[in-house]
């Protein structure tokens, strides 16, 4: 009886490696499409409070590019970390931009329940294309992309962005 117990504890571990090794490589960031940098930066969207956000007129410094929707918790979770990395990066040239993969009508919904100050845009459905030309092969939230103050694709991550994260990618681009 022993001896059956390790060995379905030792399959039930080896499947879960498995399966974990098998997310993980089909989540990772995929090749950035031709043209894709180029054109974010053509790119405009609606903003929840009204007018227009350009991508154009962000450049020149680093931008975070986060894409997000209400029904996402993880998305949801990073919001405060993102909202206070734009606060005290805002003087060091950073910008951020939350790209909402969502109904206009929930994004506005969400914003009374939580206000936000960093930059949203109202990318709908439609971002989801943008985000796999990016690099994100499945659509898959929240997804974080950073380009350096020459507009170039610097960093990429599938997931819940986390203080480390930041802080490697501020490290990366002072560097290089």
């Amino acid at each position: 009886m022993n001896g059956r117990r390790v060995w379905l504890v030792t399959v039930g571990v080896g499947a879960a490696a498995l399966g974990a090794a098998v997310a993980a490589w089909r989540l990772r960031p995929q090749p950035v499409a031709d043209g894709a940098e180029t054109a974010f930066w053509a790119g405009q969207w609606e903003r929840p409070e009204g007018g227009q956000i350009r991508a154009a007129e962000l450049r020149g410094g680093p931008l975070l590019l986060n894409f997000w929707a209400t029904w996402c918790p993880p998305c949801v979770e990073e919001l405060p970390l993102l909202e206070r990395f734009d606060r005290e990066q805002r003087g060091r040239g950073w910008r951020v931009l939350a790209l909402a993969i969502d109904q206009p009508s929930a994004v506005r919904a969400f914003l009374q329940r939580q206000p936000l100050s960093l930059a949203i845009g109202l990318a709908g459905w439609g971002g989801t294309e943008l985000a796999r030309q990016l690099g994100n092969p499945t659509g898959a939230l929240p997804f974080t992309v950073v380009f350096d103050a020459r507009g170039r694709l610097a960093q990429r991550k599938l997931g819940k962005v986390e203080p480390a994260d930041l802080q490697a990618w501020q490290a990366a681009l002072a560097s290089g």
